[in-house]
């Protein structure tokens, strides 16, 4: 995963969890504005998400960024 969608993934987790706290939700959606500006970056992280981790549709921002943080 390039290192520029790593840090959005992280950026947003924080972000969700100082708003709503340690056991908020999100769907790998939540990295992206409501159109469909980039799909090879939308396909990338579905790719990351739903294929390679077999991740609920929705999963706790904590798991997400502690997995993102243990990428090289």
């Amino acid at each position: 995963m390039r290192y520029s969608l790593k840090q959005k993934i992280i950026d947003v987790c924080n972000q969700k969890i100082k708003q709503k706290g340690e056991n908020v939700g999100l769907s790998f959606y939540a990295f992206f504005a409501n159109k469909n500006d980039d799909p090879e970056l939308l396909f990338e992280v579905a790719q990351w998400w739903i294929l390679t981790h077999k991740l609920d549709h929705f999963e706790k921002a904590v798991k997400i960024k502690e997995m993102v943080n243990e990428l090289s």
